[in-house]
């Protein structure tokens, strides 16, 4: 909140796009693997894009309220309310649209604009989510929506290595990472950016 206040003050229009709080989505798949194991079918996965996307609408409706406590204008939507228009593939589903009307609204009339990562609503009005590390999808779409002039990604790493440092200490944090290196990276399993966002 306080690094987003500091970008407001200094005279950009921001939009922000936060995951769920570490480990909330796995604590929530984990409440419904423990009432059924995984079924096929889109009745089950629709409960549980439905259940996973409450982790979102909890980490965006916080920062709304660190940034007015901060003395900021600032205001939180969900995917749906966008809206994040997507296919109906849940736990899986892929962006389709953006409207960027609402959000360009309370921009221009000075607010910071959250809006949950990870998930979107299909055409039958269904919350989907975007499958993990959506949000980093869901970020660089809205980015791409907005017309932004970039797209910043905060993880819990500061950079992109040669291989994992928890596993091989001697991993060289990488100073330029083009596209093409990063979707290599990405599609054997790199965990920093999730595929889909990095295409």
């Amino acid at each position: 909140a306080k690094r987003v206040a500091k970008w407001h003050r200094a005279g950009h229009q921001m939009v922000v796009v936060p995951s769920a709080m570490s480990g909330e989505t796995n604590r929530l798949l984990g409440l419904a693997k423990e009432l059924a194991p995984a079924k096929p079918g889109d009745a089950y996965g629709r409960e549980l894009d439905q259940l996973a996307a409450t982790g979102e609408q909890a980490s965006s409706a916080l920062l709304a309220i660190a940034l007015q406590a901060e003395g900021l204008e600032a205001v939180s939507f969900s995917g749906w309310q966008v809206p994040i228009k997507t296919n109906s593939a849940y736990t899986k589903a892929r962006i389709e649209s953006i409207d960027d009307a609402r959000v360009k609204g309370e921009l221009n009339a000075g607010k910071v604009v959250i809006i949950t990562g990870f998930q979107g609503i299909d055409e039958g009005g269904n919350v989907t989510t975007l499958g993990r590390g959506g949000s980093d999808t869901s970020a660089v779409a809205v980015a791409a929506a907005m017309g932004a002039a970039e797209c910043l990604i905060y993880t819990d790493v500061d950079g992109v290595y040669t291989t994992d440092p928890r596993v091989v200490p001697e991993a060289r944090r990488l100073a330029r990472v083009s596209f093409e290196e990063m979707l290599e990276m990405a599609s054997m399993g790199s965990k920093v950016l999730q595929i889909r966002s990095v295409e």
